[in-house]
């Protein structure tokens, strides 16, 4: 009775993990809902309207809009903005796209190495897109003042140069007529970095005090969704610290915010992409978040006042970058003087251990060309780091089943005094020399590993895309072949806690054999438990990143083959695992005969 009454707590428990994952899964990471056409929204006001009155579109982790009329009306209005004349073009090795001359504004830029999806024509990611889209963002430098007529959001410049591109700077000029001439000059890297120079020059007949300034704009209906573990939002350097305490929703309830500290850059980030605007003398200049409403936000970047005397010119020098967060890149401008620029990546606070895990999967990946194969390889070596504290795992699990007869007298004599008991188990371990947590050391040791890991593949867009073996293209996203929808050949996605695929299936596998493997336990109980438990997990971790199963099998697999060669250095465990099976057995016919 006890046994049937432990199963099935066993059984409800394992059912309450596989919704309840389920249920948090879909609450952490939203699945974009399917519009019909009669529900599509066609004009921007309507637009407006309805994000103001309804739910915010849900976000995805590769940031974009979800909704249908929103995408077919951003492809429309791409299609007639980009193609002014007078548009600067930008052709970079990493980026390509236009600066608009009306507003000097940068909002127009894809990124010419990363892909939206893993079909190779799928198209660069678009990062910024002009004011008025259903996308829309954008950088855009400028000077306010009083008593001096400066350039604003419709003024028209004059350009020289182009396209831009390493080496080849553009120059944006505007005259007052009142004796000011305004200039901005860009100028771009190989990567993702755009040098911007904001020159005013006074010949007029007095001086002028105006303040420059630099902002980002953007709609956070295209944010990338943030998670408890992975921010996406509102991103800075405020005196010496990367701040990632502000989302979105926390802007908007508040209407600005302005963190403590000097600013060393100020934007806004994806779980895979960022853009941020730096200053040259942060000692000169405050950052602040604000909200425009209609889920629109800015990331200003103000100044502090100039004089510019009669006959004189005054510069003043930021950085924008727009672009991937690729952990060499971002350290390679945090080494040209970025403060904390490589931390801009939401390692957490267990940054110092993800980034060795991480270094290492980046140097097998470069030796084997694979990152399946790296992560099969990173696996190898943590298990054979961990080999000598497993040796000390099997000799204790032999000592154990060696005292277990003088164990169970212990607790047939003292069943009724658990504390008596106690005392005398301890005595018996302290007597045998044995460490009954030293089985568990192992796995404790492996849990950072497999959270640095799952982390890495949530965040580090080195692992965006990258392909493993036939079917798997995406290490970083789930299995996309499952039974459900007979391995793709069905065009159906299933609900994540039945997207059973071959690699969850392989993981439910060989837990379970690995735990065959294992000497039976003395409570049914845990028994019960450990013959349900590959299962279970089997369809929690389904719905999880490719490489983190490829991990976990390629783990279980070695456990099972340690097993095997440690069985042989210690017989008694493999005797009294048959002996165990055997009894068991026994026992189980003469209860079905009784």
């Amino acid at each position: 009775m006890d046994d049937k009454r432990n199963l099935i707590l066993a059984m409800v428990l394992s059912l309450g993990l596989l919704l309840g994952w389920d249920l948090l899964m879909s609450k952490m990471y939203p699945q974009p809902a399917s519009v019909t056409q009669a529900e599509r929204v066609d004009s921007p006001t309507q637009r407006a309207d309805a994000a103001i009155e309804g739910e915010p579109a849900p976000r995805t982790r590769e940031r974009g809009l979800t909704d249908p009329a929103d995408i077919a009306q951003e492809a429309a209005d791409l299609e007639t903005t980009l193609v002014a004349a007078d548009r600067v073009k930008i052709d970079a090795p990493e980026v390509a796209g236009s600066i608009n001359p009306v507003g000097a504004r940068v909002d127009d830029i894809v990124l010419k190495s990363h892909r939206q999806t893993v079909e190779a024509d799928s198209g660069p990611i678009r990062t910024f897109s002009p004011s008025g889209t259903p996308a829309e963002q954008f950088a855009q430098f400028g000077w306010v003042g009083e008593g001096v007529n400066v350039p604003g959001p419709r003024t028209v410049w004059q350009a020289e140069g182009g396209p831009l591109a390493p080496g080849a700077p553009v120059t944006l000029t505007w005259n007052n007529g009142e004796g000011q001439r305004f200039t901005i000059r860009y100028e771009v890297d190989e990567h993702y970095m755009l040098d911007v120079t904001q020159t005013v020059a006074n010949t007029g007949g007095g001086s002028i005090v105006v303040r420059p300034y630099g902002y980002l704009s953007r709609t956070s209906r295209t944010a990338s969704a943030s998670t408890w573990n992975v921010h996406s939002g509102p991103v800075g350097d405020f005196g010496g610290a990367v701040n990632f305490d502000y989302d979105y929703d926390d802007v908007a309830e508040v209407g600005s915010v302005a963190p403590e500290g000097r600013t060393n850059w100020i934007g806004f980030t994806d779980i895979y992409w960022m853009s941020a605007i730096v200053p040259v003398d942060a000692e000169a200049a405050d950052g602040a978040f604000r909200s425009q409403g209609n889920q629109l936000y800015r990331a200003e970047m103000l100044y502090d006042p100039v004089t510019v005397a009669n006959g004189r010119q005054v510069s003043t020098a930021s950085r924008l970058f727009v672009g991937a967060k690729e952990s060499d890149v971002l350290d390679m401008y945090e080494a040209q003087g970025i403060d904390k620029f490589g931390r801009a990546i939401d390692w957490g606070w267990f940054f110092w251990f993800m980034q060795p895990i991480f270094w290492l999967l980046k140097q097998l990946y470069a030796l084997v060309g694979n990152f399946g194969v790296a992560i099969m390889a990173l696996t190898f070596i943590i298990r054979a780091l961990l080999f000598p504290i497993a040796q000390k795992q099997f000799a204790s699990m032999a000592a154990m089943r060696a005292i277990q007869p003088k164990m169970k007298a212990i607790q047939e004599r003292y069943k009724d005094d658990k504390q008596k008991m106690q005392e005398n188990m301890a005595k018996l371990y302290r007597e045998e020399k044995v460490n009954p947590l030293a089985g568990c050391l192992p796995i404790f040791l492996q849990i950072p590993i497999f959270f640095a890991l799952y982390k890495t593949l949530i965040i580090a867009i080195e692992m965006r895309h990258k392909p493993f073996v036939l079917w798997i293209q995406d290490l970083s996203a789930p299995d996309p072949a499952t039974f459900l929808n007979l391995f793709g050949l069905l065009d159906f996605t299933p609900p994540p806690f039945l997207a059973v695929g071959v690699l969850a299936l392989l993981l439910g596998f060989t837990m379970w054999l690995q735990f065959k493997l294992n000497p039976a336990a003395m409570d049914p109980m845990q028994q019960q438990i450990f013959m349900i438990m590959p299962w279970v997990l089997m369809f929690v971790m389904a719905g999880f990143a490719s490489g983190l199963l490829v991990y976990w099998v390629t783990s279980n697999v070695l456990t099972i083959a340690q097993q095997w060669y440690l069985y042989s250095k210690h017989p008694q465990l493999k005797a009294q695992a048959e002996k165990d099976k055997a009894e068991k057995a026994k026992a189980a016919e003469a209860k079905a005969k009784g």
